[in-house]
């Protein structure tokens, strides 16, 4: 199955909830600049299929363009038909996952307990997103580390800022999601690169 290789790519995935079509390509500019290649664009954002379409042809294989809060097959397969091969959920739906998988999209399933990381996986998520994984803490990943496979990704979502992604990633985490932190809807590019290379520094904090 032909899915995608983001094991290049810095594992921080820039989550664009609200942008709009017209906002997209300053953004995904700023975000690459930065160092951040992974981009997802919430299901829930003003005509959301324009700007994965916009985004993909903006980046030109520069980035790895998807869609998040994926919640339905008719979503995920408009997603598919872009070509993109980035799929997040918030939750776990196996029969989502399971047809998203086979049309080819690589599946960051969102999870909270080690039982629905089993289901997620036992479908063929390629990822488990813990969420929201700032009201669990790092701790809470330690021991999910402890049972989970080691092979499998495991990013954290929701609540995730600059002073505590290397905590996170300290506990085990391969990498995160970044929503508010990273961006509002309205923000000027500028600031998205500023907030993303905030985000970077903190990554790098785990290799000191």
């Amino acid at each position: 199955m032909n899915t995608m290789d983001w094991t290049t790519h810095l594992p921080l995935i820039a989550i664009l909830r609200g942008i709009t079509p017209d906002d997209i390509e300053a953004h995904v500019d700023a975000l690459i600049t930065a160092g951040i290649t992974l981009i997802e664009i919430p299901t829930n954002s003003p005509h959301w299929l324009h700007s994965v379409e916009r985004a993909q042809q903006h980046a030109n294989g520069r980035a790895i363009v998807g869609a998040g809060t994926v919640l339905n097959v008719a979503d995920a397969d408009a997603l598919a038909a872009t070509g993109a091969k980035l799929m997040v959920t918030p939750n776990t739906d196996p029969p989502l996952i399971r047809h998203a998988v086979a049309a080819g999209l690589t599946v960051a399933a969102g999870f909270l307990t080690a039982s629905e990381a089993f289901a997620a996986l036992a479908a063929g998520a390629q990822i488990l997103k813990l969420f929201p994984a700032a009201n669990m803490g790092p701790g809470y990943v330690r021991a999910l580390k402890a049972v989970l496979p080691p092979s499998v990704p495991l990013f954290a979502v929701g609540g995730v800022t600059p002073d505590n992604l290397h905590d996170f990633l300290g506990a085990g985490c391969s990498g995160a999601g970044l929503g508010g932190d990273l961006y509002k809807p309205g923000q000027i590019s500028t600031a998205t690169h500023a907030r993303a290379e905030a985000f970077i520094q903190s990554f790098r904090k785990k290799s000191q």
